[in-house]
Order: structure tokens, then sequence, then C-alpha cells
């Protein structure tokens, strides 16, 4: 097993174990320390754990590979929250002053957590990362200075699943009087998309209905005879996590709503949602703003040096590939980009949050750079400026066929500039609420 992922368990056994930490530790010393907040444990482990393996061994790929970036060695440390805001918010405090130069950014993977770090990353100094979840408005970088949002937002997302839904019906015209639920985890993740679908429906005339599903999501047969037997909607939409989706898409087969009329965000498409709902699952879409399966030269480099050395962060290679584990393949990539951009214009040396945040700021990853690491097709380019925290924020249609995900459409482009309108409005409120001052990006 990789010292790394063990390393936090480790220190806090015992201070007496210290011994079998201290080399790769003093190793480490002047490298570029990356405090990693994922959840192996907890009632949401099946969908962290590949996210968590896949950002590691992009990290510990890196190092064996290439010495690191730049000749910085990389020191990986995780902290597991559970997926509870309140983990996590210790976690990120345990973690923000490690390293020579402390944490160079924090990606919380939850929504809840984000919010919880708000403001502490503004005093840190410390760049907050939440790539696909989050704040929708922090897209506006005015207003977040140290919030970036890429690939994808929630708000983005639903106008992508309503454009899907509009050329599937001929154009969104014939959208006019058809009836769209919202099933959404009862929290503040699966709230988001709201605001998005209201305006959209009052744009092109469709009936949107909405459905909470309180934590963890086990009983929604009262919610699927409403959907099936009495709304009888066109399409549904959901923002679901962890057991929540399985459970829907299985009660979705037992009212017989068609599964190819039943949509996912990105959290409500990963592989381990789909085994355990069987037959039942076949059919059924998501949005991936990442690639599918493991036939990229990055999954190829990594069983090549890592698994094949037995370095790899999971128990086998069998994960490799699958939508939670790219995305975790897909963050650790960002990350790494933003500290060579860096390390680029400060020296090769351990850079700090504020410098990172500095990198986001101008951070490029295009079409050239991602061929060159192995990603082309993988992950869509990413290009941010100081006041455009999100970029393109594209996503696919993905169907899921019994085994795997097949993509059924090519990147689509959200409305942005309704969103744009949409983010500046709500971030401007949020300013007002915090006494926070514009900064000017020109």
């Amino acid at each position: 097993m990789n010292i790394n992922k063990v390393k936090t368990g480790l220190i806090a056994a015992a201070v007496g174990m210290a011994s079998l930490v201290a080399t790769p530790a003093v190793m480490a010393a002047d490298g570029q320390f990356i405090g990693s907040l994922v959840y192996r444990t907890g009632p949401y482990a099946p969908g962290g754990i590949p996210w968590a393996d896949g950002f590691a061994d992009y990290i510990n790929l890196l190092n064996e590979r290439d010495g690191g970036i730049n000749g910085v060695k990389l020191d990986l440390e995780e902290c597991d929250t559970a997926y509870n805001t309140d983990k996590g918010v210790e976690c990120y405090e345990r973690l923000k002053g490690n390293g020579p130069t402390g944490m160079p950014a924090v990606m919380p993977l939850s929504t809840g957590i984000t919010y919880a770090l708000l403001d502490r990353v503004v005093a840190d100094k410390i760049p907050l990362i939440t790539s696909g979840y989050g704040r929708a408005d922090a897209a506006d970088g005015t207003i977040f200075p140290y919030v970036f949002v890429p690939p994808a937002t929630y708000w983005g997302g639903a106008d992508i699943a309503i454009n899907y839904m509009a050329s599937e019906e001929g154009g969104y015209n014939n959208l006019k009087g058809k009836k769209i639920a919202l099933v959404y985890h009862d929290s503040a993740y699966g709230k988001e998309p709201i605001k998005t679908l209201e305006a959209l429906a009052k744009q092109h005339g469709f009936n949107l209905s909405l459905f909470p599903v309180p934590h963890p999501g086990l009983e929604q047969k009262a919610t699927w005879l409403k959907i099936g037997r009495q709304l009888r909607p066109d399409y549904v939409l959901m923002y679901g996590w962890g057991v929540m989706n399985a459970t829907a898409i299985k009660e979705a087969a037992a009212v017989n709503f068609p599964r190819e009329k039943f949509i996912g965000i990105w959290w409500s498409g990963n592989d381990v949602d789909m085994v355990p709902a069987g037959n039942a699952a076949v059919g059924y879409k998501s949005l991936q703003f990442n690639g599918v399966g493991a036939d990229f030269d990055v999954h190829k480099m990594i069983k090549k040096v890592l698994y094949a050395n037995g370095k790899g962060s999971a128990d086998s290679e069998a994960g490799i590939g699958e939508v939670a584990y790219n995305r975790g393949l897909q963050s650790a990539v960002l990350l790494a980009e933003a500290l060579r951009t860096a390390m680029n214009e400060f020296g090769n040396k351990p850079v700090t949050g504020e410098q990172v945040q500095w990198a986001m700021d101008r951070l490029n990853i295009d079409e050239a750079r991602l061929k060159a690491i192995g990603a082309e097709g993988l992950f869509d380019p990413i290009k941010l400026t100081c006041a455009d925290h999100l970029g393109k924020g594209r996503a696919k249609i993905t169907q899921w066929d019994g085994k795997q995900w097949k993509a059924i459409t090519d990147w689509i482009q959200p409305n942005n500039e309704m969103l744009d309108v949409m983010y500046k409005e709500s971030a401007a409120a949020y300013a007002k609420e915090k006494g926070i001052t514009p900064r000017d990006c020109k």
C-alpha cells in the first residue's frame, strides 16, 4: 500500500509509531505538500474511494515517473472526512499548515464542506477548487478570488440536461407543456439546480415538479408512485448521491418509467450506482464532465508505472476508468497543472496557496497540453481568467448499457450567456451580504 495513503492514520495512531513514517517525511521535507480531503469511509464511500484512488494515482505517477513537478517531489497526505462537514473542516484545519509552504489548494469533495470553508480560505489565502460541486456563482472570480469551479457547475449541468431534452424533442419550442420532474437529494447539493430549472421552465414553458429525497435516500417508494402513476412526466432529472441513485433507478423501473427518459447529474452517474440496480439501470443516462473508459494513455501509464510495480492506490487496477476514478484523476491533473504554472512563475520549489491562486487565475490546459499528458479526449480543455473561474462548463450525456457507460453526445455547451447573468447576480448578492468589494479584473 502507498505510504502516503496511510500516513495520516499512522501519525494519529501513536506518536511511538512515528518511525514508520519518518523516512518518507524526511525525504519530502523540501517537497510540495498536497493535502487531499477524501471519504474512503462513511455512507458515500463507494463513490468516494474511486475518486481518491484516481487523485492519488496521478500524483504518485508524477512522483514515480517524473520525480514530481519540475523536480519538486509531491508529498500527498489524505484526511478522511467521511463526507461529514464538521470532519471536513477539521481536516482542512489539520492540513492547511503542513509542509514547507502549507497546503497549496483544497478540494473538499463536498458541497457542504465547500460552504463551510468559503470564509476560511480567503483568510488563509488557499484556493478552494470545487470541480462539479459547490457554489455555482463562484464562477464569478471578481467576487470569489479564492474559489474556482472548473470544469462544470450544477447550474450548467441543469441547463445542459434541458438542452439535451430539447434536442430529443426536436427543439426548445417543443418543450412547451412538457412535464419535467427533479428528484433531488434534500441538501445544499440537491437544491443547487432549482433556481436554474425554474428560470428555464419560465423561458421555455415546461412544467417543473420538485421531489426532495431525505438522506440517505432509501425511502422513495411514495415519491415514485407519485411520479409514475400521477404526474407521469416526460423526463426526470436526478441530483442524487450514494444509495439514493440505485434506489431511484429501481423504483423507476417498478413504476415502468422509461430509463431513457431518466437523466442524472454526474454524481448520479457512478459505476458503483449502476451495478446494484442491475437490469433496471440499462438505458439510464447521466451527464459526465469527463470522458468514460480506461483506453487513454494516462491510464496505460498508471498501470505500467504504478500497478505493475505494486504501487497503485487501489488493491487492483480493475477500477481504473470508472467515472468517479476519472473525476479524481481530472482533479489531480488540474491541481498539478496549477502547481506547474505557479512554479514556472515563482521558481521550482514548493509554492504557496497565494501563488497557486495567481496560477489558477491564468490556468490554461489546452488540447496540446492534454495530449502531452495522455488525457486527450478524456477531459475538456480548461482556460480560466481573473473574472472567469469556470471556463466552458461543458459536459457529455452518457448511457449505461448494463456493463459500462457509453458517450451518446459530444461535449454540450451550456447557455453561458444566460448563466453568466445568474452567476453575477447571485455573486453580487453574496458580496453585499458579506461586505465584499469586487476586485478589478481589467
